[in-house]
């Protein structure tokens, strides 16, 4: 009863924790108004280029840079599917805090350019790029497991990612086949489950990220003693990745209205009409250029695919478990696309990896 007093105020704690986490920008926050093809179209700290020689090409987004930060970011908040293909039995509880670490490609340019980086601790203005992105992206999640009986179970998850303001929520469903089988030759059979996950985040204005999966997964508890279960499990999982971005500004260290001397609408009732036509775009006043108004834009949709293979086991005493687990990809990020956008643009990405650790209780 001591350990299952403290493992609930430990679990709960890590909630109000995170629930209280202040939703602010963070080093690895995306950034992505810094991912353009023509990086002439902006200063470094976000404005449109002023002076003699100044050029004023809009700009334009890079949208293979965005596709490789999607792909990567997804991985880390994808169902990490952390459990044996047995369920809780009929009427049973699961409730866990997890820990999940995935590994980026830190030293790539869309890490670099495409995150926030650390505020100047002298100026107190913000970085024109992140130096040092983390190498691991890490995500602390609570989850509950409710079984109803006949193999089936479904979850909820909570999470969030330190050192960016995101948020992670989402929910799985899993039928177990095979659930049940103790003795005589149907007890060597294996527990064999099939289930699925979505995920989506919250905490950026520049982005939507949403994740879902499909799993298979097989294992088989070993007892030890009379209190101890060992299940170890192999499973794979298959991601679909839906990742689109928000209006974005690319040069917000620019105001456009004052950029323009702003004079309103050319529309009737507004101003002239400009060659004999109204147009509906904005009119300048003075030497006032509309150029500004241009670099509002979105990233095309990112529409990906990943295969990975989940490799886990975990340990139960009485009601106490604990558990780990790696995750990787079974094909590179190029090979698991089906258009050849996505497989160029994915072209020599390497494999992701995350591992997983877990610490719950059944009842």
């Amino acid at each position: 009863m001591r350990i299952r007093g403290c493992l609930v105020g430990f679990v709960f704690s890590s909630m109000l924790v995170a629930i209280g986490m202040p939703a602010r920008a963070a080093p690895m926050d995306p950034a992505i108004e810094r991912l353009v093809k023509d990086t002439g179209c902006r200063t470094p700290t976000g404005e449109l280029p002023q002076g003699a020689g100044a050029t004023y090409n809009p700009c334009q987004p890079d949208d293979a840079a965005f596709k490789r930060l999607i792909n990567q970011y997804a991985f880390a908040f994808a169902p990490s599917a952390m459990h044996s293909a047995r369920t809780t039995g009929f009427g049973g509880f699961h409730i866990s805090l997890q820990a999940a670490y995935t590994s980026i490609d830190s030293g790539k340019d869309y890490w670099r350019k495409g995150t926030q980086g650390d505020t100047d601790p002298s100026s107190g203005l913000p970085a024109t790029e992140n130096t040092s992105p983390s190498g691991i992206l890490q995500l602390y999640s609570v989850q509950l497991r409710k079984s109803f009986g006949f193999g089936l179970e479904v979850a909820g998850n909570f999470g969030v990612m330190p050192k960016t303001s995101l948020w992670a929520t989402g929910a799985d469903i899993r039928l177990s086949l095979f659930e049940g089988f103790r003795k005589n030759i149907p007890g060597m059979i294996p527990d064999i489950a099939l289930g699925g996950g979505v995920r989506t985040i919250t905490g950026t204005p520049e982005l939507q990220l949403t994740v879902s999966s499909l799993d298979a997964q097989i294992s088989k508890p070993i007892p030890i003693e009379n209190a101890v279960v060992v299940t170890p499990w192999l499973g794979y999982q298959y991601l679909w990745i839906f990742g689109d971005s928000n209006v974005v500004d690319f040069t917000p260290g620019t105001d456009p209205f004052a950029s323009c001397n702003y004079g309103g609408v050319n529309a009737p009732g507004q101003a002239a009409p400009t060659n004999g036509n109204y147009t509906g775009q904005p009119t300048c006043n003075g030497t006032g250029q509309v150029w500004d108004f241009n670099n509002n834009r979105i990233f095309k949709p990112v529409r990906l695919r990943r295969q990975r293979l989940l490799i886990g086991a975990n340990v139960r005493y009485e009601t106490v478990m604990f558990g780990v687990q790696l995750i990787t990809d079974l094909v590179s990020p190029s090979d698991a696309q089906s258009g050849n956008a996505s497989k160029a643009a994915l072209a020599g990405e390497k494999r992701q990896y995350t591992g997983v650790f877990e610490l719950g209780m059944m009842f």
